[in-house]
């Protein structure tokens, strides 16, 4: 038994070797963060791993001492105890251990999510966070800027260095929002309103996708984040005004059927658009737990009240 646990000693540090040269050919994006919310979660995932990995090791050192230590001689004078059942001492002990450990990861865990999900740590300085709504469609991405007024397809810009809120939710079936450079995925579902903070630290170019499968098209549903410096995201912005059409609402119908499209752009996109997908679905924008800012907007409540008084309600049949 103990030649053939060396024997698998000896193979384990070329194993580890092949590993960690192997590792060196892909580019693992989760694992370089180019964000404040990626890389608290990166620190998560090293103080998870390094937990586990010092679980691993104990474990490990208390098997090979205990094949050892008492392992079968010759001159073994242990006594017999065949009524032995247990002790209570050592049961307290290794149900305590995992116990606390469960603890410390569940609350190391918990503290950061919801820090995240709020974006504390984001607004550490005076600039607003900017509002973007992406709505996953078949098999392409929506992204309509409420304060800008404008619209893309396929590639979001955002503003580097100034925190980004992410709402979304699907006008297809469920999928799930992923820039691993930026932060961790949360899934868009229908009828509701899902929230997502993200920072970009310095400008560039990342990389997003859906990471959820939908069907046929699900392969193709990637798009571009791209950073750029305020003065460059405005001039975008001013860009965009200019120079492309307006997404209406037969043009909204068309692109929510299932099938592929290029990135595009548009200067403008009807009026409560991504509420309208909330609502069209089953849900209600308003009412959304993690939407409690709207409350203290000047304008919240306003498109609700027309609604109801039958003067903004804006005419879509986005059946299809």
């Amino acid at each position: 038994m103990i030649q053939k646990w060396l024997k698998w000693l000896k193979v384990l540090p070329a194993a580890i070797f092949a590993v960690m040269t192997l590792a060196g050919c892909e580019n693992y994006v989760v694992l370089q963060p180019k964000g404040p919310v990626a890389k608290t979660e990166y620190d998560l995932i090293v103080f998870t791993s390094l937990v586990c990995l010092g679980i691993i090791l104990v474990v490990f050192a208390l098997l090979f001492y205990i094949i050892w230590r008492y392992r079968d001689k010759p001159d073994n004078k242990a006594p017999y105890q065949p009524e032995w059942d247990d002790n209570k001492t050592l049961e307290i002990v290794w149900w305590s251990i995992p116990i606390v450990i469960c603890l410390i990861l569940g609350y190391s865990t918990a503290k950061t999510t919801y820090a995240l999900a709020k974006g504390t740590g984001l607004h550490d300085s005076n600039k607003q966070a900017v509002t973007i709504q992406a709505t996953s469609l078949d098999w392409k991405w929506l992204f309509t800027y409420p304060d800008d007024k404008v619209a893309s397809v396929n590639e979001v810009v955002i503003p580097a260095g100034v925190p980004v809120k992410f709402e979304l939710t699907s006008d297809a079936p469920m999928n799930s929002f992923w820039v691993p450079s930026l932060g961790g995925q949360i899934y868009t579902m229908p009828g509701m309103s899902m929230g997502l903070y993200l920072k970009a630290d310095k400008p560039g170019v990342y990389y997003g996708s859906g990471a959820n499968f939908s069907g046929e098209g699900f392969a193709h549903m990637k798009f571009k984040v791209i950073a750029k410096p305020e003065n460059e995201y405005k001039q975008w912005v001013a860009q965009v005004k200019k120079s492309s059409p307006a997404l209406t609402e037969k043009g909204y119908e068309t692109l929510s059927k299932p099938g592929l499209t290029d990135k595009a752009f548009y200067s403008s996109y009807p009026n409560g658009l991504f509420e309208k997908i909330v609502k069209k679905n089953g849900g209600d924008f308003y009412k959304m737990h993690h939407m409690d800012t709207y409350k203290t907007h000047p304008d919240f409540g306003k498109d609700s009240e027309k609604d109801e008084n039958g003067g903004s309600e804006m005419n879509m049949d986005m059946s299809h």
